[in-house]
């Protein structure tokens, strides 16, 4: 399943491509290193925004989080 879903968004990103082509200064529309880049910047950063909630969520002391519920 989530194979399909990768293969229908990287479809959808190669058809929406041709459409900003006016944007794109200096890149091919289909570039696979643009496509790389951006991918791998948007795991950096959902891998930030996990993160920092995670390591709030560390901090705290269990018996006292449940006793406030």
């Amino acid at each position: 399943m989530a194979m399909t879903v990768d293969a229908a968004g990287l479809l959808a990103a190669f058809l929406l491509t041709r459409l900003m082509r006016a944007m794109l200064v200096g890149v091919k529309a289909t570039d696979p290193v643009t496509f790389g880049v951006v991918a791998i910047a948007f795991l950096l950063i959902a891998a930030v925004a996990s993160w920092v909630p995670a390591l709030r969520a560390a901090a705290l002391d269990p018996v006292r989080a449940l006793r406030e519920e």
